[in-house]
């Protein structure tokens, strides 16, 4: 089923900036504030090319509200994550956003732990995956950087795959040095076998600068997902300021990949 390679030499890779984050902050307290709408105004006027909100069973950080806001007002497309259950599915049949990523999710963990399982589970994601296709919502999986997992994408007819940077991000924060190496050779083997099989590629998850920059390195890489290391930084500078930097970061990357 291989579709050819999926590449994009001439284009700066994009970046998606998850502002679910603001809202943990905001529900920490109840009330209003800090505003996820605002920080995804600010981010995309800071040249975020895509905005990213995870809406979970429990409801943690983005709310049902927020979603409704964002489609309503941003002038760039929305990514919605979500876990495959029928009550996501249907909110986003009704939501109908540009992009749906289709991610893990146990109520037990702080973040998502790894990618979906699209091999085991391919029963219950391929169906959900194609009701969302057929809604005209590009659909994206959240997955290991796993051949197995492409080949299951690919079969799925997904367009889109986003790779699980955590566990190199997680070894490289450590000093880690081989075990990094390890899992960013595997990322690197995965997207460019995912590229070969028509897959666009996406990554993301623990992402700073200096791995933004490294992973933007990769010749198939289209599209970097950032949430909590960019709200975090901008406690400090400033959400548009850090917004920039990460630009800079990936600019930087995608420089050596390029020349």
């Amino acid at each position: 089923m291989t579709q050819g390679l999926v590449t994009q030499t001439s284009v700066t890779p994009r970046l998606g900036v998850n502002i679910d984050h603001v809202a943990t902050v905001r529900n920490a307290r109840g009330g209003f504030l800090p505003d996820p709408l605002r920080a995804a105004e600010l981010a995309i006027a800071a040249g975020a090319d895509g905005i990213t909100a995870h809406l979970r069973e429990d409801r943690r950080h983005i709310r049902d509200e927020d979603i409704a806001r964002l489609m309503a007002t941003i002038t760039k497309p929305l990514n919605f994550e979500m876990a495959v259950t029928d009550e996501m599915v249907a909110i986003a049949l009704q939501t109908k956003p540009h992009a749906a990523c289709l991610v893990p999710e146990k109520r037990s963990e702080r973040t998502t732990e790894g990618g979906l399982d699209v091999v085991g589970g391919y029963g219950v994601v391929q169906p959900a995956a194609e009701r969302l296709r057929q809604a005209g919502i590009r659909v994206s999986l959240f997955i290991e950087p796993d051949p197995a997992a492409l080949s299951a994408a690919v079969e799925m007819g997904a367009p889109v795959v986003e790779l699980h940077t955590g566990a190199w991000c997680e070894a490289v924060m450590q000093g880690h040095g081989e075990e990094a190496q390890h899992h960013f050779n595997r990322l690197q083997e995965a997207a460019i076998l995912g590229a070969k099989q028509g897959l666009e590629i996406h990554v993301g998850h623990g992402l700073d600068y200096a791995t933004a920059e490294l992973i933007s390195e990769l010749p198939a890489v289209m599209e970097l997902n950032i949430g909590h290391f960019l709200i975090g930084e901008s406690i400090f500078c400033g959400l548009e300021h850090a917004i920039a930097e990460m630009r800079a970061a990936i600019a930087r990357g995608y420089a050596r990949r390029a020349g």
